[in-house]
């Protein structure tokens, strides 16, 4: 349809038709659409693009782990950790990603690191859920430390950001630390973001745990609440799918990653309206395209299986601003409707054909990218504006990033790869 999308505040007012003499943004030819949301970020890698690696190639889920992200999140400090805040941030909001989920590890820089996260997309005008990434895989010390972490964040969040519960994945976690994070976040009212069988390794440490696998591990432990956010479920079986769908959590599929990283294509891909677990979509570190992750994944989907509804990304984007608005206290996140927050993004699409409610899956498929955003507004405020940052330099940002990168990359060339393993891992190579 055409028409005026009309603000007042934070919020949007109507759509139709603008009363005369209010102030106005020439939209004309162009396609207003919300905000997309990143179900599950890792901001902390946006500094790894082009990052030279010169140890044996990993073969195994597991070494990747050990030989590149459990170095890198070692050579973290605060200036690393707010310069890759700072270049992911506004990559994801030029793309017209507005609300960003992320996972965040820094076992050597922990305490106040969420606070500088927050603080520096609320410089740029993103929304935000944050955790830390709590693990055993550098001791028992730093594990507790990240619980502090988190219930400190969560008590004093507010503005743009909110706060979880965060734990990196059933095989890092001992059971004493798992019962510290599921007290930790029922006594804070928050539920908690876990990586779920991203890799077999995952379900293998749990069985040799004498466990039936993860999804039953953490659901013993009290992790799997209607508040919980669980990354990948690559591995998982039918019955654990139900398990899941029966809690009420929420599934985050991330197809580049999983296809990057070869570890396996999620059935979750597969679940549509009405099949019971509810699934998002993030980008697992891997930029803050939303527009790129919602086809690539669709693809994906479509290829294993014909039968997969044209209107897959949307539903799974919806999904994501469903969390995003829970969290936030905002039902109405993720729509253009009298009453919403005003998170919006603009782009410029001429179009070939004409859209209309019934075919915009067709264009956002097979159209819509995020090199067309124009426009993007937060909570009513015009944060980017004909595709600049209207809050932060942008060229300064590229310099500090490339600056800070080449500092962060010669601290990794002084850290061995992780010892961690898993109590069962897994040796499988890669095909």
């Amino acid at each position: 349809m055409t028409a005026d999308v009309v603000l007042a505040g934070d919020r949007v007012v109507e759509v139709g038709s603008a009363p005369p003499g209010v102030r106005r943004r020439d939209c004309t030819g162009t396609l207003i659409v919300p905000g997309n949301v990143c179900a599950h970020h890792h901001l902390y890698s946006a500094l790894s693009r082009g990052m030279p690696y010169r140890l044996a190639p990993p073969v195994t889920f597991t070494e990747i782990l050990q030989r590149v992200w459990w170095r890198l999140d070692r050579a973290l400090d605060e200036q690393a950790i707010r310069a890759s805040a700072l270049r992911g941030g506004l990559d994801a909001l030029r793309a017209g990603t507005t609300t960003i989920v992320d996972h965040h590890a820094s076992p050597y820089a922990i305490d106040g690191s969420l606070d500088i996260i927050a603080e520096t997309l609320d410089q740029l005008g993103v929304r935000s859920v944050l955790c830390y990434e709590v693990s055993d895989r550098d001791g028992l010390d730093r594990a507790a430390a990240g619980i502090a972490e988190n219930r400190r964040f969560v008590t004093r969040a507010d503005g743009l950001a909110r706060g979880m519960m965060g734990a990196h994945a059933s095989f890092t976690l001992c059971d004493a630390t798992l019962e510290q994070l599921v007290d930790a976040a029922r006594g804070d009212g928050v539920g908690i973001h876990i990586h779920v069988a991203e890799d077999a390794a995952d379900q293998d440490d749990a069985h040799a745990r004498a466990v039936h696998g993860v999804v039953e591990r953490l659901d013993r432990a009290g992790v799997l609440t209607d508040r919980a956010l669980l990354a990948h479920g690559v591995h998982v079986a039918p019955a654990e799918m139900h398990a899941v769908g029966d809690t009420g959590a929420t599934v985050v599929c991330n197809p580049r990653s999983n296809m990057n990283n070869a570890v396996g294509h999620s059935p979750f891909n597969h679940l549509g309206r009405g099949a019971g677990a509810r699934v998002a979509l993030g980008t697992d570190g891997i930029g803050g395209d939303l527009f790129a992750e919602s086809q690539v994944g669709f693809f994906r989907a479509r290829e294993a299986d014909v039968a997969t509804p044209g209107d897959w990304p949307l539903v799974r984007l919806a999904e994501g601003a469903r969390f995003a608005g829970d969290m936030h206290g905002e039902p109405l996140l993720g729509t253009v409707r009298p009453g919403a927050p005003a998170d919006l993004v603009v782009l410029d699409y001429p179009t070939p054909t004409p859209v209309t409610a019934e075919n915009l899956v067709g264009h956002w498929v097979f159209g819509l990218s995020s090199a067309q955003v124009r426009d993007v507004l937060v909570a009513g405020e015009l944060v980017v504006a004909d595709r600049r940052s209207t809050r932060v330099d942008e060229a300064e940002v590229a310099a500090e990033g490339a600056a800070e990168a080449e500092r962060l990359w010669a601290r990794m060339e002084e850290i061995p790869a992780h010892d961690f393993t898993p109590m069962a891992d897994s040796t499988r190579s890669r095909r």
